[in-house]
């Protein structure tokens, strides 16, 4: 475990720190001397007393502990728990009455599957070396082989519970880690665990894992599941990578006949919608203008009905004047002439207007 545990988490008295000297050696002497004088020479009333001042000195030396500020201690007394106690200097009953154990419950634990990280102090951390290439083995939903190594971070909520709930919580937490991740692997394709599922992988994992971490009564609380390196087994390594780039060069493929259809397909959409516009344009127009001339035929003819000389003279003098603009040469007679000379119009002749 990387927290201390034992009678006030001290160590010896010899490890607090005092430095050899001339000056302290001096101390030393004089206080021998003086107990020396105090005590005659073995008697047995000096044998107790020596024995009492250092029953009192080791009673002071184990009756404090300090408690991180990322840590509590769970109190122990003649093994019995007894108390949590917050961070800061704090006194016990000595001589092994009160025992502590040092546990981090606001530090961010981790454990490693395989692979191994140099320098962890946690001997649960990191995978043993029998084991660092058997955990990652797994076989995916389609029968194909994976060689999956993720991390799994978590915190120490119950400190109580993970003391004397499960024997080796950390240990079981290994074991429960890989139950999960070979059950979550093993409903997926190997396409879906190497590529796209990795999310849904890392989320459904972290539920499952925290279920059974709260059913085991472990007082662990699960922050984190990260999938690190997945690969296909090594024998099979080059086959599954050129598969892999064949349905890359697939994919590129694809993509790039929905861009010239994207292209393309839009374009004449909006052509076609032009053209229906366009036409029903027109359509209307020509309704509008029927529609429009026979509402003024009808005007007309119920004009006409109410005098049929003077209409019938309005519309041959409206039809006159849309028509003679348009004639160039004209020649008014009247109509009581019995014969006309013809004229040769030499003018004419030449190209120039009447």
């Amino acid at each position: 475990m990387p927290w201390q545990s034992g009678d006030g988490d001290r160590g010896s008295p010899s490890g607090r720190g005092a430095t050899p000297g001339s000056d302290m050696e001096d101390l030393v002497r004089e206080g021998q001397d003086r107990i020396k004088k105090m005590m005659p020479s073995g008697s047995p009333r000096g044998l107790i007393i020596l024995a009492v001042l250092a029953l009192v000195g080791l009673g002071a030396w184990t009756a404090y502990y300090t408690v991180p500020s990322d840590s509590v201690a769970v109190v122990q007394r003649f093994g019995k728990y007894l108390k949590d106690v917050p961070p800061g200097l704090h006194f016990k009953l000595p001589l092994g009455i009160d025992t502590t154990t040092i546990v981090p419950v606001k530090r961010q634990l981790k454990q490693e599957f395989g692979f191994t990280t140099a320098g962890a102090t946690d001997p649960y951390q990191s995978p043993s070396p029998r084991d660092a290439t058997r955990e990652t083995q797994m076989v995916t939903g389609d029968l194909n082989a994976a060689l999956v190594e993720w991390v799994v971070q978590y915190r120490i909520s119950d400190p109580q519970s993970f003391l004397f709930e499960v024997r080796e919580p950390s240990a079981t937490l290994r074991y429960v880690s890989e139950s999960v991740m070979r059950e979550v692997v093993g409903d997926r394709t190997v396409d879906e665990v190497i590529t796209i599922g990795r999310q849904e992988i890392e989320s459904e994992a972290l539920t499952k894992m925290q279920a059974l971490s709260t059913k085991y009564a472990m007082g662990i609380s699960i922050d984190q599941v990260q999938l690190k390196n997945i690969n296909p087994p090594e024998p099979v390594q080059e086959s599954f990578n050129e598969v892999n780039q064949a349905q890359q060069e697939k994919e590129k493929l694809i993509n790039e006949a929905r861009r010239d259809y994207n292209k393309v397909i839009p374009l004449a959409e909006g052509e076609k919608d032009q053209r229906i516009r366009e036409a029903d344009g027109y359509r209307l127009k020509r309704i509008n203008e029927a529609e429009g001339d026979a509402a003024r035929f009808s005007a007309l003819l119920a004009e006409y009905s109410k005098a049929p000389e003077v209409t019938r003279r309005r519309i041959y003098v409206e039809t006159l004047q849309d028509v003679m603009p348009g004639i160039r040469s004209k020649i008014v007679i009247d109509e009581q002439t019995r014969s006309i000379l013809p004229l040769l119009d030499l003018d004419a002749q030449k190209g120039k207007k009447p």
